[in-house]
């Protein structure tokens, strides 16, 4: 799915909701989304720096954190990064598969697995507030460009 895609699903949604996309979150959004792999708070502060001089942390955290509130943007908790959601009109778990050499990231979108996990955790009397499966090893390109 393109960015301009997921950008009016999740305005959509804001409307649907009664949630507000202000100009800085759906800014942080767009980063986000033109980011070629994982990106950090900090890096993001960077760039929107460079259009509003005034930005400061907590600019980016709040709308961080508005936007993983609603699920449209992910956190990998190992590399403490955000990545997009391309799947913004249904609600789901992360699972990603991370290349150790590349950084590339992609998401898998396991329902199954998601429920796995969940009632696994519930067999020992725990209530899990959220997932994130995160799987390192390989990509195929990677893995291609070692044999060659």
């Amino acid at each position: 799915m393109q960015a301009e895609q997921v950008v009016r699903e999740v305005e959509q949604h804001c409307r649907q909701r009664g949630l507000r996309l202000t100009p800085t979150r759906r800014r942080v959004l767009e980063l986000v989304l033109a980011a070629d792999g994982p990106v950090k708070a900090y890096d993001l502060l960077d760039q929107l720096k460079s259009e509003q001089p005034g930005a400061a942390p907590p600019t980016i955290y709040r709308a961080l954190d508005f936007l993983l509130e609603n699920d449209f943007i992910h956190r990998l908790e190992t590399l403490n990064a955000f990545v997009s959601c391309f799947h913004p009109h249904e609600s789901h778990q992360g699972q990603f598969l991370i290349c150790e050499h590349c950084q590339a990231v992609t998401e898998i979108h396991d329902d199954g697995l998601a429920e796995q996990l969940l009632a696994a955790a519930r067999r020992d009397d725990f209530e899990p507030s959220r997932q994130v499966l995160e799987i390192y090893g390989l990509c195929s390109d990677c893995r291609r460009d070692a044999r060659q």
